[in-house]
């Protein structure tokens, strides 16, 4: 009997590890299947319990680096990392997922039902929140990210960030992970259940609430990104030719109603933060024009900036790019915030700096309503790195107009809602849309990351009574 449990562990095993593979594949990656990242740890969470640590840890662990190679050809292909960086990006989930299973297995084991299946989303976001900050690329794929088109349940971010999206799309596997599991005690497992029901409804309920808020204002934005032309040519003939094909699309979007028009990050490499063509085109239009450039002005490495031109301003309001992307981008990096005058209350960034969160919030308690976001990326990230930055909107409370080359033109309300969004993908594309504007204050600007705080305190819990020898009665 027992050689043939034996011999039955090794087709479940192997089942658990392809469908969570499975899972892990279609429901993570540059645009993943939102409802599958909540189902994708189930078969491996299932599996822990019924065969030995080390097993239960290869498993987790091999089915998350098969499922990861779904983004092998982005950055091998279209990034260009080197392959040491792409093992360790496509392997870094599965090592987190296999040290959620070993703890899991472990409380579960000894008898916590209820611990197992809280401590599993507790372990994951411990290992996020880790990964962030050590990592140069900030938050790059974490799993919140994963939930940008389930609209209620991304709202939590206003509240916990992004971390708080992550503990629910891993709580709900853990939770039932926990009822499969007969020998659990039923009180656990009734706990556990109506834990995660009622943490789920509320977050639901929440998010729908949230959605129903009106806007205080709305502003009609263009927004634009052209592909230099192929043919043959002088490189300052190039350059005129751009310029000129750029005013001429701004024109149609001012005359579309376009009270803004943001083009795409390092567009044009000059010496003067104002480009002449398009402060005319401002003031004759009053027309508020956002270029994202490359700035040779200063002495030693250039600045990443972007430069917006406003008809009354005598000159541009500029901002420089804070966080550089590694080995691509050796420009001098930024340290200050800019807000233009006037009304909407407006604050810029660059591409990458939405990946974290210093820039959110720092433009959240200047109580910047809008962010311009010129943007330059990979082709096939265009809508993974456009909700990354729509994240930041949700987390701090504003609206966003991202203009991105090869991704996309979003237009996103500080609800997450993307109201307006065109393919820039290798093509050009252009858009006008109305943005609303809302009077946002969140509880995650005013009280930052506590719920990772709090989830490492509860991580301790969870290791001091998975690993401290039991008390033995008298």
């Amino acid at each position: 009997m027992e050689s043939k449990l034996k011999s039955a562990r090794l087709p479940a095993g192997l089942a658990a590890i392809a469908l969570a593979a499975l899972g892990w594949w279609f429901g993570s990656g540059v645009q993943p299947v939102w409802w599958l990242t909540w189902l994708a740890p189930l078969p491996v969470l299932w599996l822990a319990p019924r065969v030995r640590a080390h097993w239960a840890a290869l498993a987790a662990f091999a089915a998350y680096a098969i499922g990861g190679l779904n983004v092998w050809t982005y950055l091998h292909t279209y990034i260009g990392l080197p392959i040491p960086t792409i093992v360790y990006a496509i392997g870094l989930a599965g090592v987190e997922l296999a040290l959620c299973a070993l703890l899991f297995r472990r409380l579960l084991l000894r008898g916590h039902a209820l611990a197992a299946a809280l401590a599993t989303p507790t372990a994951w976001v411990a290992a996020e929140y880790v990964n962030n900050l050590l990592s140069p690329h900030g938050t790059f794929f974490n799993i919140s990210y994963t939930q940008m088109d389930a609209l209620p349940i991304i709202q939590i971010a206003a509240v916990a960030g992004l971390w708080g999206v992550g503990f629910l799309v891993l709580l709900l596997p853990a939770t039932i992970a926990v009822q499969m599991l007969p020998q659990a005690a039923r009180r656990g497992r009734v706990s556990a259940a109506a834990i995660t029901t009622i943490l789920i409804v509320a977050a639901i309920a929440y998010g729908s609430w949230r959605l129903q808020a009106p806007a205080t204002s709305t502003i009609r934005i263009g927004l634009v990104s052209l592909e230099e032309p192929a043919q043959s040519a002088p490189r300052d003939t190039k350059v005129q030719i751009m310029k000129a094909r750029y005013v001429d699309v701004m024109e149609r979007l001012a005359n579309a109603g376009a009270r803004v028009v943001l083009i795409p990050e390092t567009s044009f490499v000059t010496t003067d933060a104002t480009i002449p063509a398009f402060a005319e085109l401002s003031k004759q239009r009053d027309l508020i024009v956002g270029t994202g450039i490359y700035f040779k002005g200063d002495s030693g490495a250039g600045r990443n900036m972007l430069s917006v031109l406003q008809p009354n301003a005598m000159s541009p309001a500029t901002y420089t790019k804070h966080h550089l992307l590694p080995g691509m981008d050796q420009s001098t990096p930024g340290d200050s915030y800019t807000m233009l005058q006037g009304s909407p209350r407006t604050g810029l960034a660059i591409c990458k700096d939405m990946d974290f969160h210093d820039i959110g919030r720092a433009y959240a308690t200047r109580n910047a309503q809008l962010l311009l976001v010129p943007a330059s990326d990979f082709t096939a990230d265009g809508w993974l790195h456009s909700r990354m930055a729509i994240m930041r909107g949700v987390e701090s409370g504003f609206a966003i107009a991202r203009a991105a080359r090869s991704g996309r033109l979003t237009l996103s309300d500080d609800r997450g809602r993307v109201v307006a969004e065109a393919s820039s993908e290798k093509r050009d594309a252009e858009l006008v849309g109305d943005l609303p504007l809302r009077e946002t204050h969140t509880l995650y600007t005013r009280w930052g990351d506590w719920f990772v705080w709090l989830d490492l305190i509860a991580l301790a819990g969870w290791l001091g009574l998975a690993f401290l020898p039991r008390r033995i009665s008298s």
